[in-house]
């Protein structure tokens, strides 16, 4: 009789043992519905604004879907598509926000015709680096500036990749003073292209497959990208005469990954939180794949290519600041979205600068930098 009534112990603890597997561990509060578990699966898109497997940042795009299935445990996968495989590259705003499909990976800057205020988000000329930036948004109230200006698009944005500092662009022309910039053809996305059509420039807007095209056929008298590593493959020092440094435009651009919010709201918490963190990883891996190579790479250009590394004369610099604050006073006193972002960020930008001050700044003035 004992025995029976232990095998039938063991029985109900069995069973209520695959209860807590379905329902989770934890007492439930009084009132409360049970957290059910499913096994349910989910089969998703990402389109990009790259092409297919683009390096560091299409495979960033590639190793969010990875990371993604593997902490789900399969039950969310996603199937990256480069742009143009889906659709057009500079499509994936709309095709996320009106869900043809669930999630897209690019730079909030291309959006700027839609959205002028989410310029903020991506890269300001002479404003953060990848660092401070990535301060604001998760520390500084960024953030939830991001997710209200986006809300009415039906899309949950979230930082999702930096390039860190860029350069400052390849060019067919010599620029010793900013008259040397009025007529040039650049191509050149975000606030850096008004600060370029303010100095008397023509900025037009490519996606990434197109650019080396455009400036070997003369389309365009110059290009910005990204950094050393990048413009390497990209093979522009075969196309360009010189390759200018600082990015004033881009000091710390950050790529985003947004989410259709109807398909957002129909996962479970679990796999909201699981998206967040394979975002937030991309975030710190693609700066870390940058600043580990762009170095290598500016050696190779310079030594094995002859490239014409020149920095921009101060003069130039002086005016491009210059420029880049009207631009962003006309902008800002326009637009009351754009005047709330930036009266955010240009205040957090100032606090942090004075932390920078003293440290940073000095410390770079006097650490050895390798040769």
């Amino acid at each position: 009789m004992k025995n029976v009534k232990r095998r039938e112990f063991l029985k109900s603890g069995t069973l209520l043992g695959g209860s807590a597997l379905v329902f989770g561990c934890g007492q439930q509060q009084q009132g409360e519905a049970p957290a059910v578990r499913t096994r349910q699966t989910y089969n998703w898109n990402m389109v990009t604004t790259w092409p297919p497997h683009f390096p560091v940042m299409g495979e960033g795009a590639d190793k969010m879907a990875e990371w993604i299935d593997e902490m789900s445990e399969g039950r969310l996968k996603i199937s990256v598509r480069g742009g143009g495989e889906l659709v057009p590259a500079l499509e994936s705003f709309d095709a996320v926000s009106q869900g043809a499909v669930e999630m897209g990976h690019g730079v909030a800057y291309y959006w700027a015709g839609k959205i002028p205020a989410a310029q903020f988000f991506a890269a300001v000329p002479f404003g953060m680096n990848a660092q401070q930036m990535n301060s604001w948004l998760y520390s500084g109230g960024g953030l939830a500036l991001w997710e209200e200006l986006y809300a009415p698009f039906n899309l949950v944005p979230m930082p999702a990749g930096n390039t860190g500092m860029q350069m400052g662009g390849w060019f067919n022309r010599k620029i010793n003073t900013a008259d040397d910039l009025k007529g040039l053809k650049m191509r050149i996305p975000g606030l850096g292209a008004n600060v370029i059509k303010k100095a008397g420039g023509a900025p037009v807007l490519t996606a990434g497959g197109e650019i080396y095209t455009n400036l070997e056929r003369g389309v365009i008298d110059a290009t910005e990208w990204v950094g050393p590593y990048h413009d390497y493959l990209m093979g522009f020092h075969r196309i360009a005469k010189y390759y200018y440094y600082p990015g004033w435009h881009e000091p710390g651009p950050v790529l985003e990954l947004i989410v259709n919010k109807q398909m957002w709201d129909s996962l479970p918490k679990d796999l909201q939180m699981i998206i967040r963190v394979a975002s937030d990883r991309a975030n710190i891996w693609m700066l870390s794949e940058f600043e580990s190579k762009n170095n290598t790479y500016l050696k190779k250009l310079v030594t094995e290519e002859k490239v014409n590394l020149l920095k921009f004369p101060d003069v130039v610099l002086s005016k491009l600041k210059s420029y880049a604050d009207e631009v962003l006073a006309e902008m800002t006193e326009q637009d009351p979205q754009a005047r709330k972002v930036f009266e955010s960020f240009d205040k957090f930008r100032k606090d942090v600068g004075g932390w920078a001050e003293v440290s940073e700044k000095v410390y770079y003035s006097f650490a050895e930098i390798p040769a």
